[in-house]
């Protein structure tokens, strides 16, 4: 056994804890069994859920057991936000999503050898709990003046929406969890985010209610820019963990971007650095800041995690072929698709003159605009400069994924994209 948990508070993994030093003394004297529950609210888990993945390999691997909580049944409830009702999903939806989670984790645990990951659905106990039962056993215990005081439920009784009675009973099921993981497999400690603090409160109020015993909880801090605002969004959309909902690609770059003032604060949470390893990359950071060896390192390191080595050498070609430091034509269709993605660009055809290629995807405003940028030397095609603005895009000109790479200067690089029929 490690002293796991100022592990994970240089990690900066803890926000709150029921009782710190209780918790300390529990993980020195275990192995204990602690669990993470995931909602399938979308058919992949996301940047917030990759924050407990984490915290749970960092328990499993300091000898503690760890259990993976895939929600079927507070799936179809929805964990009440502070802004709306959710949209219900069918049963059939749900199921489906369950599973596709429970594959997507299963590369983050160890789930061989002495100590397994345990993955448990919670509408296995209780599909066939009826009402009553749970009132009696389960809701007799909850205390409505206590739950309208969490915040998400204060914040939509206050709204004009208000919330129902379905919603407002997401915290007895989340509770039920705990108990029943509780009695099941001894397990003491539930993690989450730090906004789940309330619903989490409700499995370890129940259980020191029903058993007479006491059980752990730790959440972890939301991860914020320097301006205050969340991690885990690019464009306005989800960095999801799927590799069909964000490219290997699109990931890796997202992490490449972050800025110099939160890299070492993501490294510490997201990799397995050393304090040393970290430190020294925060020196190159602040000495050096042009070559982000920091925002490298945690691009690759996180986006091996999440996709796999293969993945990331793949995308790390992709980035220096397409910036003039590599052979884009060695690069495998889906990689350069995904990478042409995140580009601006238009549609190009074989045929075209490079002239109205320029313009269609946005390196030029004109077509004498166009022409002056090849008469200067300035443009290029897959990293051949063209010579005569009477060169055309030729069938050889066209990568694989159909598309054609556009430069304008050093920095402007555009993607022309064929039309399915055109494209090789």
């Amino acid at each position: 056994m490690t002293d796991i948990l100022d592990e994970l508070q240089w990690r900066g993994l803890v926000a709150q804890t029921t009782d710190e030093s209780a918790l300390r003394r529990a993980l020195a004297d275990g192995p204990i069994t602690a669990y993470c529950g995931f909602d399938p609210t979308a058919p992949s888990l996301h940047f917030g859920n990759l924050v407990q993945l984490v915290l749970l390999r960092h328990l499993q691997r300091a000898g503690h057991r760890v259990i993976c909580l895939v929600g079927g049944s507070t799936g179809l409830i929805g964990d009440p936000r502070p802004s709306a009702e959710r949209v219900l999903k069918t049963k059939e939806q749900t199921a489906e999503w369950v599973a596709r989670i429970q594959d997507q984790v299963r590369p983050f645990l160890d789930t061989t050898g002495d100590n397994p990951a345990v993955f448990v659905n919670n509408l296995d106990w209780t599909e066939g709990l009826s009402a009553l039962d749970f009132l009696r056993d389960v809701g007799k215990h909850f205390r409505v003046n206590q739950m309208v005081r969490k915040e998400a439920i204060a914040a939509r009784l206050n709204s004009d929406e208000g919330i129902s009675y379905t919603e407002f009973s997401y915290q007895l099921l989340q509770g039920l969890d705990y108990l029943q993981l509780f009695r099941d497999f001894g397990c003491t400690l539930q993690t989450g985010g730090n906004d789940q603090w309330g619903n989490l409160t409700a499995g370890s109020d129940l259980i020191h209610r029903v058993e007479g015993a006491s059980v752990h909880l730790l959440t972890t801090p939301l991860l914020t820019d320097s301006s205050g605002e969340k991690f885990g969004k690019s464009a306005g959309n989800a960095i999801w963990l799927s590799a069909e909902m964000t490219s290997p690609y699109a990931f890796f770059q997202y992490w490449l971007n972050v800025e110099d003032a939160s890299v070492g604060t993501l490294l510490r949470v997201f990799t397995d650095r050393t304090a040393d390893e970290v430190a020294d990359l925060e020196r190159q950071t602040a000495e050096e800041p042009w070559r982000r060896a920091a925002q490298r390192t945690l691009a690759a390191d996180v986006t091996t995690l999440v996709h796999g080595a293969d993945a990331t050498a793949a995308v790390e070609a992709a980035s220096e072929a397409l910036f003039g430091r590599g052979d884009v034509r060695a690069l495998d269709g889906p990689t350069l698709r995904d990478a042409a993605a995140e580009l601006p660009g238009g549609p190009v055809r074989v045929g075209m003159s490079v002239v109205d290629a320029l313009v269609a995807v946005g390196l030029a405003e004109s077509r004498n605009a166009a022409r002056r940028t090849i008469g200067e030397g300035g443009a290029s095609v897959n990293g051949t400069k063209v010579s005569t603005d009477e060169a055309v895009l030729g069938a050889d000109d066209v990568l694989a994924g159909g598309v054609v790479l556009l430069r304008r200067g050093r920095k402007n690089l555009a993607a022309g994209r064929l039309e399915p029929a055109d494209a090789v």
